[in-house]
């Protein structure tokens, strides 16, 4: 596993967790397992990498690194933004969805 010296960096800056707890309204839990490695005990998904980025700006270090490591640890192969763009959005799925279930509605057919 590679150590990314979280805590030592925290500490040479004079930062504690509280301090960064109180900041960012991220659980001392959470905060601790950002630092120890351990994203599973994270709550996941798009909270896990709003918390990390998070702590990465307390901190002052690069949040590209730490997610590096935390996409490596869990598996997780992120999307890039050219994937992200591809994607149609959740709100034009659900207009959509609800525009053929209305027009079906109007016009009688099942």
């Amino acid at each position: 596993m590679v150590d990314l010296e979280l805590a030592s960096r925290r500490k040479r800056n004079a930062i504690s967790l509280e301090q960064i707890s109180k900041a960012t309204k991220i659980g001392m839990r959470s905060l601790e397992a950002i630092e120890a490695g351990e994203f599973q005990k994270l709550p996941g998904g798009v909270y896990s990498t709003s918390y990390i980025r998070q702590y990465a700006r307390a901190i002052d270090f690069d949040e590209s690194l730490i997610l590096e490591h935390y996409y490596s640890v869990m598996g997780i192969k992120p999307e890039t933004p050219e994937e992200i763009m591809d994607r149609p959005s959740q709100a034009v799925v659900s207009f959509v969805s609800r525009f053929l279930r209305n027009t079906s509605a109007v016009s009688g057919s099942h």
